[in-house]
């Protein structure tokens, strides 16, 4: 599965606003969720509960938070660009503005290792993440992520 599959354009946000941490992943179980409010609240407690376990803020202002859940038969992705950072608990005390949200089937053990890696992967790359940074729209932001590949740096 490519991190392509996860997303679809309406799942994709430049410029969000988020007060808080807990605001940002209602936000981002809003989006995964697209419009079932009984999926969205199972998406945001399965969030909630894999933060409780520990932060998924991984530095340099990047977060993947993740869960599963059994409303989910594929898995699903969201990301959003915040117009201004907030404090996610990251190891390295930076708040974030980079946010991939996971939502998996409960099933989806190998697999929800694989796209974790794979996200982690896109991440650590500083020149991307300055690319994400400075996308100016959403259609940007979709485009650059949707055309990320593991091993292969997107060309600017």
């Amino acid at each position: 599965m490519h991190l392509l599959d996860l997303l679809a354009p309406a799942r994709v946000l430049a410029g969000a606003k988020a007060s808080s941490k807990k605001r940002l992943l209602e936000q981002l179980a809003q989006l995964l969720a697209e419009g079932d409010a009984d999926r969205e609240r199972a998406l945001f407690d399965s969030l909630c509960q894999r933060e409780r376990l520990g932060s998924t803020g991984l530095g340099h202002g990047v977060a993947i938070p993740h869960g599963r859940t059994a409303s989910l038969e594929v898995a699903t992705g969201a990301f959003v660009k915040l117009s201004e950072p907030v404090d996610f608990g990251a190891t390295d005390g930076q708040p974030v503005d980079l946010i991939f949200a996971l939502a998996v089937p409960e099933h989806f053990t190998q697999q929800h290792l694989v796209l974790l890696s794979q996200l982690a992967e896109m991440f650590a790359d500083e020149s991307f993440r300055e690319r994400l940074r400075t996308a100016p729209d959403t259609e940007s932001l979709y485009r650059l992520v949707s055309n990320w590949r593991p091993g292969h740096p997107v060309a600017a």
